[in-house]
């Protein structure tokens, strides 16, 4: 079935990023694949895609995406899960303090003859900017444990 071929592609593209297996990951994207990276920012091209991430590791070496959660419909997979990694470099004009952070990610992969062509991240970037800076998160949750409804 196509939906579960286009999750396995999806889903062993992030394996082969994890591992830092660029050569693998270049496999599954389209030459003239375009991602939407959460910063704004749109990179053309499966090999400047994968420079893009292979840089990123100076940034956050120990890089690691946990996929939580897949969808698939007609052309599209969604996967739900979290990045994590430890600041080595500046980004965002934040410099490296060494902090670790993690937040949520969500990302829109869509397929075309078993290649993706097209990659969307959407992150929690206010919180990996607080985690960044070194600032301490305080969920309602967290600070008043009675029901919001009370």
């Amino acid at each position: 079935m196509v939906l579960e071929q286009n999750k396995t592609i999806v889903l062993e593209f992030y394996k082969a990023i994890n591992q830092e297996n660029f050569e693998q990951a270049k496999q599954m994207l389209a030459p003239n694949m375009v991602a939407q990276l959460m910063s704004g920012a749109v990179i053309r091209g499966g090999n400047n895609f994968v420079e893009h991430l292979r840089m990123a590791r100076s940034t956050f070496p120990d890089v690691y995406y946990t996929i939580e959660d897949v969808l698939a419909e007609d052309d599209k997979v969604v996967s739900y899960g979290t990045f994590m990694g430890t600041q080595h470099g500046e980004i965002l004009g934040i410099a490296p303090m060494g902090h670790q952070v993690k937040f949520s990610i969500v990302q829109i992969d869509q397929l075309a003859d078993g290649k993706i062509v097209e990659h969307r991240t959407i992150g929690d970037s206010l919180t990996m900017v607080q985690q960044l800076r070194g600032e301490n998160l305080v969920w309602l949750s967290d600070a008043n444990s009675s029901s919001v409804s009370e």
